[in-house]
């Protein structure tokens, strides 16, 4: 007889703590430093509200973020090893992040020992990032209280996540040039003009520039309409949609892909730090299911 299991995620996932509840899903809180002091992304804010955090970089402040350790999975996966579960984690892109790869070292390690010899980790690498990833999360949530056993739900949230989309605009292209993913110069010209960047993570999983909007209205109707051109089936679809201290922006596309692409529901959320220290204050991003990512 299989073993119960546990579907995981981390914080890049950025799900609202609403969602986080209604699935119990656990979310590994991925670290981040600000003015030299280190802080944990949980998805409540309980260390750092994120107002706080989305003003201090505006005024400049510096701040890195970390990966995941093999022993922070460790001692995140260990006491639901212990309840007597397996686990399903669901995980930030490999190509953005040594996180997924400290999660396999994690699993080997525990795994090798005495107590866990019959039990079973599977981490799933989703290529993808923020509520994309999380979009995947919850589908591996549903799949979990549909039944799915853990290597039919890893398989299916493997197959699901190439179709898996997100795009995103930056309203700061300093921050893209502080993470070294834009010049000094295209930055200081590109701020100069109003130039305001459409991106997306490819099959890949890495982020990349599609086209350069003027102005901010702009950028955001081209999400809505890259969202409107490829998406698989928005009227029943939950769409998501997620920002930096952005709320009207939010509610403005959101009541536009409810009114005239009848989308089945919107989740909003909020960008959390680890994301957002490199994309900056504005960041808005899309996230759906699409006939191709």
């Amino acid at each position: 007889m299989a073993n119960k299991y546990i579907v995981v995620t981390d914080s890049c996932s950025d799900l609202p703590q609403s969602l986080i509840d209604e699935y119990n899903l656990p979310v590994y809180p991925m670290e981040f430093v600000i003015d030299g002091k280190n802080y944990k992304n949980y998805p409540d804010e309980r260390e750092m509200d994120l107002n706080e955090f989305y003003r201090l970089l505006k005024e400049g402040h510096s701040g890195t973020t970390a990966q995941i350790s093999p022993k922070g999975f460790i001692d995140f996966f260990s006491p639901f090893l212990d309840e007597g579960y397996d686990i399903l984690y669901v995980a930030f892109s490999s190509a953005l992040s040594g996180t997924y790869n400290s999660s396999l070292v994690a699993a080997e390690s525990l795994l090798e020992k005495e107590k866990y010899k019959d039990r079973k980790i599977i981490c799933v690498d989703t290529l993808t990032a923020s509520t994309a990833e999380g979009k995947l999360a919850i589908y591996a949530c549903e799949n979990l209280r549909k039944g799915l056993s853990l290597e039919d739900n890893a398989a299916d949230v493997k197959a699901k996540a190439p179709t898996c989309a997100v795009w995103f605009t930056v309203d700061d292209l300093n921050c893209l040039k502080r993470g070294g993913r834009l010049s000094a110069t295209k930055a200081f010209f590109g701020t100069l003009l109003g130039i305001k960047p459409v991106l997306h993570v490819s099959d890949e999983g890495k982020l990349i520039p599609m086209k350069k909007c003027r102005g901010r209205k702009a950028s955001l109707l081209a999400l809505f309409e890259q969202l409107k051109e490829d998406a698989l089936d928005v009227e029943n679809d939950i769409i998501y949609i997620s920002h930096a201290v952005a709320e009207e922006d939010a509610l403005l596309i959101g009541n536009k892909i409810k009114e005239e692409l009848h989308a089945k529901q919107i989740v909003y959320s909020h960008i959390g730090p680890v994301i957002g220290m490199h994309s900056g204050p504005g960041t808005f991003l899309v996230s759906y299911f699409a006939k191709k990512r």
